[in-house]
């Protein structure tokens, strides 16, 4: 039986209408973003063999092009048209931090940054640049490999926050593991960091480690 033939309610398409995309499993989501199914499996079933094949939907929206496309019932078109979603999304995370109004929700700066980092397969350093009333100016990756105090150089962190004219800074990086409890080597990262750009009147308002499933915040461990 397809999609078509089951009762209005049920269908994913209109469950999303009448009900709204939170009401919505994992695989009715990915079915609409599917479309159609493929020979003796609706776009639901299919939707749900993919999910089982990657281990979730994690997985499955972060897979490279090589692992997604030789999967049945995807290829380029598929994989093309999700990145462009998933770029679309982080976009729109970004522009709700444009500069224009300060900031004002911890939580969007996490879900911003996680979205920007929690899939990488290496560590990244990165900083989203505030001026003095924490209206975001740039967000920027500026160190990429193995983080410690020898790999991240307060003075190029502190020319580029001169460069903007930033007026304070929320550090981030990720920890490929997925474990984001800070190490000591973060701490004193960040220690050395906060101490040059107070040299310059700049702020570090926090540190912001993204995990698997979590983002461990340094100002709420009362870290800086």
């Amino acid at each position: 039986m397809g999609i078509r033939d089951w009762p209005e309610g049920e269908r994913p398409r209109e469950k999303l209408l009448s009900l709204g995309p939170d009401a919505l499993s994992d695989a009715e989501l990915l079915a609409i973003f599917l479309r159609v199914g493929v020979k003796g499996r609706s776009a639901v079933d299919l939707a749900r063999d993919l999910l089982g094949a990657f281990g979730g939907l994690r997985p499955l929206l972060e897979a490279d092009r090589q692992r997604f496309c030789a999967e049945h019932g995807l290829g380029e078109a598929k994989y093309v048209q999700l990145q462009a979603v998933l770029e679309l999304s982080r976009r729109h995370l970004a522009s709700q931090l444009e500069r224009g109004g300060a900031l004002t929700s911890p939580s969007l700066v996490r879900a911003y940054l996680a979205s920007r980092l929690r899939h990488l397969g290496h560590e990244e350093f990165a900083a989203l640049f505030l001026d003095t009333q924490h209206r975001v100016i740039r967000f920027e990756s500026l160190f990429r490999g193995t983080l410690d105090s020898a790999s991240v150089y307060p003075r190029e962190v502190a020319r580029r926050a001169l460069a903007l004219g930033a007026g304070a800074i929320i550090f981030a990086h990720n920890h490929p593991s997925g474990v984001a409890e800070p190490s000591d080597a973060d701490r004193r990262i960040t220690d050395r960091l906060k101490e040059a750009l107070a040299l310059f009147e700049i702020r570090v308002l926090d540190h912001f480690v993204v995990g698997d499933g979590e983002v461990v915040s340094f100002a709420e461990r009362g870290w800086l």
